[in-house]
């Protein structure tokens, strides 16, 4: 499975791509940061993030899309950039028919550090033993990112069963609908 993590953001959007199953040893594809003056109009930022998103899924064809679910902070303007910046990446994605998972950082946390409480340096730190890597990557967004793309990985296989599981009992538990004048 090759996954492209997304840490949305108007500034720095990082991007980090991982291929691997669960149980088995991952291995770093690539890793970067999509950059935007702070000084652009906020719609030419979010062209820029577009662009940027669109070359990565051309160039490393991942089969999934990760991305960080945004979570309400106490800057408003902080949660727009990243709101919007999520949607371009989900829109990039959808457009191509890729399937977009939205994970929240204390689920990416938990995942890859065993704590959803754990700050960027153990997140750095974890993602550069899980793949093998010399640092950790630069800056915290790229290893965020990796960090989503792992974190997918990993939940994948459970998350999948369960919504096989949830399928097969709408099949079965929907109601039967008999033709009219059949009762």
């Amino acid at each position: 499975m090759r996954v492209l993590g997304v840490d949305p953001g108007l500034t720095r959007c990082g991007v980090g791509v991982v291929e691997g199953v669960a149980g088995r040893p991952l291995r770093m594809v690539g890793v970067g940061v999509v950059r935007t003056p702070a000084d652009a109009e906020v719609a030419d930022r979010l062209v820029l993030i577009e662009r940027g998103i669109e070359q990565w899924l051309d160039e490393y064809r991942p089969e999934y899309v990760a991305v960080e679910r945004v979570f309400s902070q106490h800057n408003v303007r902080t949660v727009m950039g990243t709101a919007q910046a999520s949607a371009v990446a989900m829109l990039c994605a959808a457009r191509r028919g890729l399937p977009v998972a939205l994970h929240t950082p204390s689920e990416v946390k938990a995942a890859v550090t065993g704590s959803g409480r754990a700050d960027k340096a153990q997140v750095g730190s974890m993602v550069t033993r899980l793949l093998r890597l010399d640092a950790p990557p630069k800056p915290a967004d790229a290893a965020d990112a990796l960090a989503l793309a792992i974190c997918h990985i990993w939940r994948a296989p459970a998350t999948n069963r369960l919504q096989q599981i949830a399928a097969a009992h709408r099949r079965v538990t929907a109601p039967v609908r008999l033709p009219k004048g059949t009762r």
